[in-house]
């Protein structure tokens, strides 16, 4: 299995993460427990990421050089649990671009059970170097843009 598939992919300027649900994802009703929602998630950002600089690896190499030991971290999240999941189901994490700024972007985030929409969010991230707020690098925020516009047209 290749390191890509693990990670998900990317799709008309969209992320898409399949996920199965474990026992340990779960509480004591056999429901998925809403933090876990969160991981799921937060893997999406990450192989999002991950696989926005794996297509773009220099891109990714010009943003280190330029802001080392760069992250992006939550600074706000709005969440809307609509459905349940449970044990065993397998779901989609889909990651896209929302807003792109200065030192952050925003991204939409939902996770759906084939045609049902589970979880819906919108997860603000912020751009940080030397643990302070920086400016996006112009490659990296076009990357993204690029996304964002891509997402937006299909």
């Amino acid at each position: 299995m290749s390191q890509t598939s693990l990670d998900g992919e990317i799709r008309d300027g969209r992320h898409v993460m399949s996920v199965r649900v474990y026992y340990e994802d779960t509480d004591f009703s056999g429901l998925v427990y809403h933090a876990s929602y969160l991981r799921f998630m937060e893997r999406g950002r990450t192989n999002y990421l991950r696989l926005l600089g794996a297509d773009q690896r220099a891109l990714f190499e010009e943003t280190e050089q330029e802001a080392p030991g760069f992250a992006f971290v939550v600074r706000s999240m709005q969440i809307e649990f609509l459905k349940a999941a449970r044990m065993d189901d397998v779901l989609e994490v889909i990651t896209l671009p929302h807003e792109v700024r200065g030192a952050s972007v925003t991204l939409d985030q939902r996770v759906v059970r084939g045609e049902e929409v589970l979880i819906k969010a919108r997860v603000q991230v912020a751009f940080v170097s030397g643990g302070r707020a920086r400016r996006i690098p112009d490659a990296l925020r076009a990357a993204m843009r690029a996304g964002q516009t891509s997402a937006a047209g299909s």
